[in-house]
């Protein structure tokens, strides 16, 4: 664990303990179980961002991504009658086929990937809304998918399994991320990514990846947040969910700039995001402030990222000098 981890560690300790002061609800095992599913489902999303952050580009439609998959899945099963497990695969590779699209215009095209991604937000949205006439998705009274229900909102020993997928989904990752070389590649591509040409890494190829596993765990959120809604409203359902993502990264210690940051600060950032979301509710604070708590948050990540950034900078000017008059010396 990296002294970011451990400091965002921290601060959520501290957090929860004034939250628990405040208001001792906080502890009660039904909030902290409820918590702990958007941690859940958030989390899952929140990795796929940051596997595109560390490549140095941005993913913006992950929320209007969740939107049409979820009412896709919603209709395949509940009105279409096909078969979950189907369904689930099929919306799956729906969630691959937007990653490799977006991949295949930034690297192939050269589109910058903010331009390709704000696009996505529109077009899927817009997209989900004609699907259903601007109308609702959702299951028939009496629809009822009992295996699939338990394994995205159902709970083993009292733990939601959401927050159970999120776990193996974690280290999984982590081991991608942190323990193999396509994990080096993603690394050295968002510090210098000519330099990681020029060193005979595809560039392009790994970049494509990265979206492709966004759009796969976007996918996969998708089909976790239908099931949880039950019921989706594609105008609104997954709206400003690429921030949270975004957050959450950018709080984990992914840096905009790209090549920086660790899976478990990821999964921290998630928890601290959604304490903050429940500090708003216990506390009584109006819902209204939940986006401007966000907007605060992202940019103290920022701030922060920045500032640090720029004392290591000076550190290591400072080591060098320090190296060079103390070379000099000994001559």
């Amino acid at each position: 664990m990296s002294k970011k981890d451990l400091g965002l560690l921290i601060l959520i300790l501290v957090v929860g303990t004034v939250v628990a002061i405040i208001n001792p609800r906080f502890l009660l095992p039904i909030n902290l179980a409820n918590t702990s599913n958007l941690i859940g489902l958030f989390g899952i999303l929140s990795i796929g961002q940051a596997f595109v952050i560390i490549t140095g580009g941005i993913e913006l439609s992950v929320g209007s991504v969740v939107a049409l998959l979820g009412t896709l899945f919603i209709d395949f099963i509940a009105v279409r009658d096909l078969d979950w497990p189907l369904a689930f695969v099929l919306i799956i590779a729906l969630g691959a086929i937007i990653g490799l699209v977006h991949g295949w215009l930034i690297t192939r095209l050269k589109l910058q990937p903010f331009v390709v991604t704000l696009c996505g937000l529109l077009i899927y949205r817009g997209v989900a809304r004609f699907y259903t006439a601007d109308g609702t998705a959702g299951f028939a009274f009496g629809q009822n998918f009992p295996e699939l229900e338990f394994l995205t909102a159902g709970r083993s020993y009292g733990v939601p399994n959401s927050f159970i997928a999120l776990i193996v989904i974690a280290i999984v990752m982590w081991v991608v991320l942190h323990r193999s070389v396509f994990g080096r590649y993603l690394y050295a591509i968002g510090k210098n990514e000519e330099a990681a040409k020029y060193s005979g890494i595809r560039t392009g190829r790994v970049v494509m990846a990265a979206y492709v596993i966004c759009g796969v765990l976007t996918a996969l959120s998708a089909i976790y947040f239908a099931m949880y809604t039950r019921s989706i409203s594609p105008a609104s359902h997954g709206q400003f969910y690429e921030l949270y993502a975004i957050a959450a990264a950018v709080l984990g210690g992914f840096s905009l700039r790209g090549g920086e940051g660790s899976l478990i600060g990821v999964i921290l950032g998630t928890v601290l995001l959604q304490e903050l979301q429940n500090l708003v509710n216990l506390l009584g604070i109006p819902s209204s402030l939940n986006f401007a708590v966000m907007g605060g948050v992202i940019l103290i990540g920022v701030l922060v990222d920045q500032q640090w950034g720029v004392f290591r900078a000076r550190r290591l000017m400072v080591d060098a000098a320090r190296k060079n008059v103390a070379g000099a010396a000994a001559e």
